[in-house]
């Protein structure tokens, strides 16, 4: 199999050493060091290199992440985040694996082909996200869960990226850097009570950087693939 690293550009290269960095530099200083953390940090700034490149592996990874930050979220009672990756997150990333496969562009197997964001679609994607956002809130209610109204802003901002990302439209990269400002918010507050989760906050800071880095390259890849001019 050819090392998919090869493929990086040098403004990719710089972006992953960056983000590689601060979740190492965060994670040395988190006492005590939670490798758990740690691990899922280092996995999900990869899975985001490769999805900015429209490859299905980021897809793969971001399988990893999600089981690693499943167990993140059960040490702080985060049972939005637990449902979120486990009940979606990592089924999704796993639906988006094959179709994004079944779906490359032309004759390039690593990249694949973008969809358009119509008006219907666009509005169909708010009213499931407004009715599954509706009915976990008084799920997340009913476990008790850590900071209600920011983890449940936590579904909706997550459903509507994964569904994005299934679809292969752009914006999914929009939706994924408002839910890492809300997690940035939801882990800051576990800080406060805890440093062993200052990785996690650095994890998702680095996210947003990865996700505008993402948003600016499929807008690219849009007008490279007859999109748009």
């Amino acid at each position: 199999m050819a090392n998919p690293f090869k493929e990086l550009t040098k403004s990719e290269w710089i972006i992953y050493i960056i983000s590689l960095t601060v979740v190492l530099v965060a994670g040395l200083f988190s006492q005590p060091i939670n490798y758990v953390n740690l691990a899922g940090s280092l996995v999900g700034v990869t899975a985001l290199i490769f999805i900015s490149k429209g490859d299905p592996k980021g897809q793969a990874l971001m399988v990893v992440f999600g089981v690693l930050y499943s167990i993140t979220a059960i040490s702080y009672r985060y049972y939005s985040e637990i449902i979120t990756y486990l009940g979606m997150t990592v089924p999704l990333a796993l639906t988006s694996f094959f179709t994004w496969v079944k779906n490359p562009f032309e004759t390039k197997k690593n990249q694949v082909k973008i969809r358009a964001l119509t008006i219907k679609e666009g509005l169909f994607a708010i009213f499931l996200t407004s009715v599954v956002t509706f009915v976990f809130y008084f799920i997340l209610k009913a476990l008790n869960t850590s900071n209600l109204v920011v983890s449940t802003f936590s579904i909706a901002t997550s459903f509507i990226a994964s569904y994005f990302m299934i679809r292969r439209i752009t914006y999914y990269a929009i939706a994924f850097m408002l839910n890492d400002v809300v997690l940035i918010v939801l882990w800051v507050l576990a800080t406060v009570d805890n440093l062993t989760y200052l990785s996690v906050v650095a994890c998702f800071a680095v996210f947003l950087m990865n996700d505008l880095h993402s948003f600016i390259k499929w807008r690219i890849r849009e007008k490279a693939q007859g999109l748009r001019k």
